[in-house]
């Protein structure tokens, strides 16, 4: 099991930039493929973005070209840049863990809130 804790949320203005950062303890982390998801008030949790242990990645596609997930496994952290920010991408974000053959994440941080506002 890895344990999770995210950091870099915030309150920003449409068309900005934040990095979330989710730092890893516990197991081996370069063996992990990490995700985050996120999950605005009354609508599902959605995975925004995952990579492999071995980099690959995918997007879900309202991010895409906006969002960068990356990865230092010497840090064992895992980073989700995300540029031009919309009022839409307002949510808590998760970070998650999982095997690389396992179907599901099944670690998860503690969420950190990010609010797209004017």
């Amino acid at each position: 099991q890895v344990q999770l804790v995210e950091s870099g949320g915030g309150l920003v203005q449409p068309g900005g930039s934040l990095r979330l950062s989710c730092a890893a303890s516990g197991s081996i982390f370069s063996a992990y493929t990490m995700g985050w998801y996120r999950q605005a008030p009354g609508r599902q949790r959605e995975l925004v973005a995952a990579i492999t242990s071995g980099g690959s990645t995918n997007y879900a596609d309202s991010v895409k070209g906006r969002f960068t997930i990356s990865r230092d496994n010497t840090k064992n952290t895992v980073y989700l840049q995300m540029n031009s920010l919309k009022p839409d991408d307002t949510a808590v974000y998760y970070c998650a863990a999982k095997k690389a053959l396992a179907l599901a994440f099944s670690s998860w941080g503690q969420g950190t809130q990010v609010t797209v506002s004017s």
